[in-house]
């Protein structure tokens, strides 16, 4: 690696994590603003458990998101400060093209995005569900729409169809459940019962105070009793809500969530497709994001490095106003999950060769 090399990459990775340090310390200051209150009207909430169990994970979770950002930024900053330091012209004046001058920032993005693709796969989930956890144990105990599911409904099938007026997904028990089988549009087994727990150990759900009926062509036989074990193709988690649900599992879990999903028939998975692919296409901006900042950044402008700052913070808006209106279109059950989620990267993928190839001129 050559000494230009050696240069640029420390200049790199040494703004991005200033940069980072700041902005990840910023969103603690403004989180704690805001839930103060709440730490303190929790007398058994203790400071260790703030800070090890809530603020730990926080940093992993925000450091993550604000890494794009901070990327960008750090990249017109430093970028810019070569151009006004004539240094890009004495590099350019040295015989050196802009294509070499590029490899430096591509061999950092590179590093960058392999370490954001860990992150977002296999630690981030870990961080949101103790997050979660940490926020519905302590600041909405009397608010837990994660935990209590009200009107679940689930198609484990074709045909076949589970409902449940009321689930404690933290006990594992529902009240009022349901089970129907359909045939060619015909009612032919319906099972339901007062209450009905799941058992962990051997997956098999109890039911209490049953009725099962089965429907044939000229008779029905019905059946009745207090208890009753059996299995279904389904689990607890299902009734949890598809947002939070997928936050919460590494991308294997989400994966194996996706195919069982897939096999009981669920019509609607987009939402588990946008967090899926939404893992990738974030840390792959990085590529597209440096070689936006280093255009940017590289020729030297009136207006000097404030100028730059503003004009890639402007796109960087954009650019996260697109991500976020990519994940809602991506949700509906009749859009392509895969195309919405990528189509921020696609937009701006182009309008970075565009840059770059003017700036090669």
């Amino acid at each position: 690696m050559k000494l230009l090399d050696k240069y640029i990459l420390k200049r790199y990775f040494t703004t991005f994590i200033f940069t980072l340090l700041i902005l990840t310390p910023i969103a603690i200051v403004i989180d704690i603003a805001d839930k103060i209150g709440k730490f303190l009207a929790t007398p058994d909430l203790t400071a260790s458990q703030i800070i090890g169990d809530y603020y730990v994970n926080f940093v992993i979770n925000y450091s993550n998101t604000f890494m794009p950002l901070a990327l960008f930024i750090s990249v017109i900053v430093f970028t810019s400060k070569l151009a006004d330091n004539t240094e890009i012209v004495a590099i350019n004046s040295s015989g050196i093209s802009f294509n070499r001058f590029l490899k430096p920032y591509f061999f950092g993005a590179a590093l960058v995005a392999v370490f954001a693709l860990l992150m977002t796969h296999f630690f981030v989930p870990d961080a949101n569900k103790e997050l979660d956890d940490f926020t519905l144990q302590f600041l909405k105990k009397n608010q837990n729409p994660n935990i209590y599911v009200n009107n679940g409904v689930l198609q484990l099938g074709k045909g076949n169809y589970v409902y449940v007026k009321s689930f404690n997904l933290k006990n594992n028990t529902g009240y009022d459940f349901t089970f129907e089988h359909f045939e060619d549009n015909k009612l032919k087994l319906k099972l339901s019962a007062t209450s009905v727990r799941y058992n962990k150990k051997d997956s098999t759900f109890k039911l209490s105070n049953y009725k099962k009926r089965i429907v044939l062509q000229e008779h029905d036989i019905i059946e009745t009793g207090f208890k009753l074990d059996t299995t279904f193709n389904f689990f607890p988690r299902d009734f949890q809500t598809v947002k939070d649900l997928a936050r919460q599992i590494n991308t294997p879990e989400l994966i194996d969530f996706i195919h069982k999903a897939n096999a009981r028939g669920v019509k609607n998975l987009n939402n588990y497709y946008v967090q899926l692919y939404s893992r990738t296409s974030l840390p792959i901006s990085s590529f597209i994001l440096t070689l936006i900042a280093v255009v940017l950044g590289s020729k030297k402008r009136r207006g000097g490095t404030g100028f730059s700052l503003a004009l890639g913070i402007s796109l960087m808006f954009i650019y996260v106003f697109f991500m976020k209106v990519a994940d809602v279109l991506g949700s509906v059950a009749t859009a392509n999950a895969f195309m919405m989620v990528w189509m921020p990267n696609v937009l701006f993928g182009i309008l970075s060769l565009i840059l770059y190839k003017n700036a090669k001129r």
